[in-house]
């Protein structure tokens, strides 16, 4: 049973709510749902039925693909007050591969469930268009995610990981191993220890046991605009 606080984030998180009839209004709030979950759980995978259209109300997620091989590419993670679409990836239509959705940390989450959000987008061009604009949104996350590994180099993918970590933590250190960073941008752990070494030699960062403190970052900004 939602609260009336949580019934205030809905409204206020999904803009397409005043467009609705009171009776469309009322089936979405009736059937959304409120979990908390744990670390570590799995939210969607390619073998889980469509969860629906997630709202993250706090925590972190990541969205990542897996090859055959196990091994996995980080496409964005989000934070928040960040709506999960990709989660109801079978409402949308010419999505045709598979994508993993994790908790980072103990997230608190309300779920729009498939058939309910399904009947909406089918009924209400501001919902149908609400779902496009924020698919439109996170492809781009994707495709800035391919640019930086395939054509950037390294040091600056590492310089603009670390600045936009940074800028959603509201923090110059970040708690984060340099496997959670290899993860997150697509390397080798060994590749990220190396040049996170080399950006303490030159005094940008301070490395700690599990974190890293920003000390330099308009040497981090000049290594992502000009090279160093």
């Amino acid at each position: 049973m939602l609260t009336r606080q949580d019934t205030e984030y809905l409204w206020e998180s999904l803009t397409f709510l005043e467009h609705l009839t009171k009776e469309e209004q009322e089936l979405i709030l009736t059937h959304t749902t409120k979990k908390k979950i744990k670390k570590g759980t799995s939210i969607y995978n390619g073998n889980t039925e469509c969860v629906g259209v997630i709202l993250i109300k706090s925590g972190v997620l990541r969205t990542f693909m897996m090859s055959e091989e196990g091994k996995d590419i980080t496409l964005y993670r989000l934070r928040q007050n960040d709506i999960c679409i990709l989660s109801a990836s079978c409402l949308l239509k010419n999505i045709t591969f598979d994508v993993f959705i994790n908790a980072e940390t103990d997230s608190e989450l309300y779920i729009i469930p498939a058939p309910i959000f399904s009947k909406l987008m089918e009924h209400n061009i501001y919902v149908e268009n609400f779902s496009y604009r924020l698919t439109i949104d996170k492809f781009s996350d994707v495709m800035w995610t391919m640019e930086q590994i395939l054509f950037m180099s390294f040091d600056k993918r590492l310089a603009v990981f670390l600045l936009d970590e940074s800028n959603a933590t509201h923090s110059d250190t970040l708690n984060l191993t340099h496997s959670q960073i290899a993860t997150y941008i697509g390397s080798a752990r060994e590749v990220v220890s190396r040049m996170l070494k080399y950006f303490e030699e030159e005094g940008i960062v301070t490395l700690t046991r599990g974190g890293i403190t920003l000390i330099d970052k308009p040497h981090l900004k000049r290594i992502v605009h000009n090279g160093q």
